[in-house]
């Protein structure tokens, strides 16, 4: 199925029902696909997600190790977060 922001806005129900009947969302912005809406138990897609190279990039960062202490960092503005 393919969404809109709108349609997100003032179509949800329609769209949760999709995801409920496992169908998975294509959300557009101007025409444009920016993102994908997958029902949780589309166990295949989550795999091939996780066989990604992008997944697990930052598991060997120390910075990463304490996520709560890093985005306290982050939040602090300034150079406090580089």
């Amino acid at each position: 199925m393919k969404a809109t922001l709108l349609d997100l806005r003032r179509k949800t129900r329609r769209i949760v029902e999709a995801i409920e009947r496992n169908e998975t969302v294509t959300l557009t912005k101007h025409r444009r696909e920016i993102a994908l809406i997958v029902p949780k138990k589309d166990a295949k897609l989550s795999a091939s997600l996780r066989e990604s190279p992008a997944f697990g990039i930052w598991k060997n960062r120390s910075d990463m190790r304490d996520p709560a202490k890093h985005v306290r960092r982050l939040r602090q503005g300034g150079s406090g977060g580089l």
